[in-house]
């Protein structure tokens, strides 16, 4: 997880990226379809949509390719940071307390993560004091994310993960079609129940390179012009 490829041609399993964004976040412009027709074409298994504070665009999403598509959500919290979690029903709303936030998501049986949890150039990561305030709460760490500047920062992140025993995930973190699957997992094959989702987690492996500060640019050109 240096910022290059690590693919390795050997690995078998699920190729898998937790972490994407439709025209349903504020920044992205991206169409389910089009983010279905990506994720076929480079070959990934399963794909988990997580707009930012909705699920609206997963769920069109999972009405399009039910065999392919993880209702997921990543959730702005009050603690400034924002946690990601997998296998919801219902949305969670923004900007509830971390506590109150955990607690809606287990009421739904989520598997929950952290996204790109100690990325110092993101105000929306929570950083490694509210990380390790709950991460005997969590599920996971996001520890490969492809829009993250420094592989130091998802280093760190690993690090956490494997220090506390917790599963990991990775993903693109994709605002863009040519972002989808910069950064994934290999992993078992899994039935769609978050039961199975997690035991997966546990035997997965990350992927990927990181996508550079191009996108960064990109997301906050999109975000302006459908502000204006």
């Amino acid at each position: 997880m240096d910022g290059t490829d690590t693919t390795h041609p050997g690995a078998t399993g699920w190729r898998v990226d937790l972490h994407t964004h439709t025209c349903f976040s504020p920044d992205s412009l991206t169409q389910p379809a089009a983010l279905i027709a990506r994720a076929r074409q480079i070959g990934l298994d399963r794909v988990a949509i997580t707009d930012h504070n909705t699920i609206e665009g997963a769920l069109a999403a999972r009405q399009l390719a039910p065999d392919l598509i993880i209702v997921g959500q990543e959730i702005d919290t009050a603690a400034g940071g924002e946690l990601i979690a997998y296998f919801l029903q219902e949305q969670v709303p923004p900007g509830l307390a971390l506590d109150e936030t955990i607690c809606r998501l287990r009421a739904q049986g989520a598997v929950i993560s952290i996204s790109h949890p100690v990325d110092r150039f993101r105000n929306s990561a929570l950083g490694e004091r509210h990380t390790l305030e709950i991460i005997d709460r969590v599920d996971a760490l996001e520890v490969l994310n492809a829009r993250c500047l420094l592989a130091a920062d998802n280093a760190r992140a690993a690090a956490l993960a494997a220090r506390h025993g917790k599963a990991i995930t990775a993903g693109s973190d994709a605002h863009t079609l040519d972002e989808v699957g910069r950064a994934y997992l290999i992993m078992p094959p899994f039935r769609d129940r978050p039961e199975a989702f997690l035991v997966a987690l546990g035997q997965a492996q990350a992927h990927g390179r990181l996508s550079g500060i191009w996108p960064h640019w990109n997301s906050t050109v999109i975000k302006l012009r459908k502000h204006l």
